[in-house]
């Protein structure tokens, strides 16, 4: 069969694509040159995802090839960052695998290898150009009006590089040491086909594409060429990465091809975007706007704090439900999902195209619903670890079970349901103005005298002399149960109040309605 460039490209990939029947092994690849933003972790839940739904293999590797960049600290987060997110790894750095090493500079070696063997196979060329010979060559293609230079199948023509130089040229400086970098060698006026699992067929004319830099004058290796090696000898199956690596696709699709390797499945994930939907959700919007963009906590060299949503108090499970449905969806009304039912549900032919916008109030929403899910056991564990002088286990589970429905974090619990732990000394003005009438003491005293009389002093016992005291009184439920409230609470709503009755015990009740009155009548003299 003879085909042209054009249609042996868009044949090589439907054949990779449809016909390829490896076992699942796919990859989060970060950069340790900062803090993982929960886009990273986004991607990496995917991969995870998509690996456990296939029965396959989820690896994380290390691409740290642009040295320059490295921030010390950074592996250590990521790592930490995702174990807390419960997405943990089967292949890694300190995890183990028969692929490694897994960090590329610690696979350094690999690299030129495949660098001088593209140059053999005239699919990549020696550059010999300086630093300041490039600046020269853009400044003055500026000023003849052409400000996006590139270093391209046109321009290379004129400039220092084997594809101009004799072969005895190109072997003299290579003996001396001259300094050199290795480019891509693209080719002129073929359009590259590839399909997207989520974008469906991509096509890009290599006259719009640069000769990039695979190999560099430090003996690293560019990430294109790295990321190429790696995925193929590390036999990984499908790409699942960013949508803003979609423009490095057909170069990548190209070293597959001129390197004669199978490629993998390439699947673009749309972009995390701000709230208001302009523009894509940056490490730098974090708590400019109010809500973190990181998994935990960031401390940067020069002492700067970005916040994380674990120390935020977010659960790991409530995080991770919240990235999943950026960018995805089941295809059903469910909205809670374990990490286990995720991955059962998640499929790539559910991921949008479309950008996903970040929604700060319903990852609130996700925290309260898994708050409310939590056995009160497990909130009151939590609780304690957020007190100074915790209560009895057995004490905080209760006063976890009367607020967990009006909490959105353990810290609420604390705040919120304070006059669970101690008499209030603050009370609502709102309803004092509102509720408090003439006779309010008076109803009250006599209220207090009815409850002095229950026994056992249980929340149905309570109930049910409320309700007979109001049937006896001839009051309606809104005259008394609001100022019963406030004089054991200092609040204007909240939950249960025989409830908090019981626990509170009859003796503080009893206690509490006594001072209440004193403050909640100099309180209203005062207005």
């Amino acid at each position: 069969m003879n085909l042209n460039p054009s249609a042996k490209s868009h044949y090589l990939c439907a054949k990779l694509f449809y016909m390829s029947d490896k076992p699942v092994r796919v990859r989060f690849a970060p950069s340790p040159t900062g803090p993982l933003h929960m886009g990273g972790v986004r991607t990496a839940l995917y991969n995870y995802l998509f690996a456990k739904k296939n029965n396959g293999t989820f690896i994380i590797r290390i691409e740290d090839t642009d040295q320059t960049r490295f921030v010390p600290g950074a592996q250590d987060y990521i790592m930490d960052s995702m174990k807390w997110c419960g997405i943990m790894p089967t292949e890694g750095p300190g995890i183990g695998g028969n692929y490694g090493p897994y960090v590329q500079s610690e696979r350094k070696d690999l690299y030129r290898p495949y660098a001088e063997q593209l140059v053999k196979n005239d699919a990549a060329y020696y550059a010999f150009d300086t630093a300041e010979e490039l600046d020269d060559m853009r400044e003055r293609s500026k000023q003849m009006g052409m400000p996006n230079w590139q270093y391209n199948h046109v321009t290379r023509t004129t400039l220092k590089n084997s594809t101009t130089l004799s072969q005895d040229q190109v072997e003299a400086m290579l003996a001396e040491g001259v300094p050199y970098v290795i480019r891509m060698k693209m080719p002129r006026n073929r359009d590259i086909r590839f399909e997207d699992i989520i974008r469906g067929w991509v096509v890009v004319n290599t006259n719009n594409l640069d000769d990039k830099v695979l190999f560099k004058s430090d003996g690293m290796p560019t990430y294109h060429l790295a990321n190429i090696v790696d995925d193929h000898l590390m036999e990984i199956s499908h790409v699942i990465r960013g949508e803003e690596w979609l423009p490095s696709a057909p170069l990548h699709f190209m070293l597959y091809e001129a390197f004669a390797w199978d490629c993998p499945q390439f699947a673009h994930l749309p972009l995390l975007l701000r709230p208001d939907g302009n523009g894509k959700l940056s490490k730098r919007d974090g708590d400019r706007l109010g809500f973190p963009v990181f998994p935990t906590d960031w401390h940067t060299a020069e002492g700067e704090l970005y916040s994380g949503y674990r120390e935020k108090g977010y659960f790991p499970g409530a995080f991770i439900n919240m990235l999943a449905f950026l960018g995805w969806n089941p295809g059903t009304p469910q909205e809670l999902f374990s990490l286990e039912e995720l991955c059962e549900a998640f499929t790539l032919d559910r991921v949008s195209k479309a950008g996903a916008k970040f929604d700060p109030d319903k990852t609130k929403w996700f925290q309260q619903q898994y708050l409310r899910m939590t056995p009160e056991k497990e909130l009151a564990e939590m609780l304690a670890g957020e007190m100074e002088s915790p209560l009895d286990l057995e004490s905080l589970e209760t006063i976890c079970h009367l607020m967990k429905e009006r909490a959105t974090f353990i810290r609420d619990i604390l705040s919120d349901g304070s006059y669970l732990f101690e008499q209030p000394t603050t009370y609502d003005e709102q309803t004092v103005s509102k509720k408090w009438k003439d006779d309010s003491a008076a109803v009250l005293s006599e209220w207090r005298g009815v409850l002095e009389n229950i026994a056992p002093f249980t929340h149905d016992s309570i109930e049910i002399a409320f309700k007979s005291f109001l049937a006896e009184k001839n009051l309606g439920i809104g005259a008394v149960l609001p100022l019963f409230r406030l004089l054991l609470t200092g609040t204007g709503m909240g939950p249960s109040m025989f409830e908090i009755s019981e626990f509170l015990g009859k003796e503080e009740c009893l206690s509490r309605i006594n001072q209440g009155l004193i403050s909640v009548e100099a309180l209203k003299n005062k207005a």
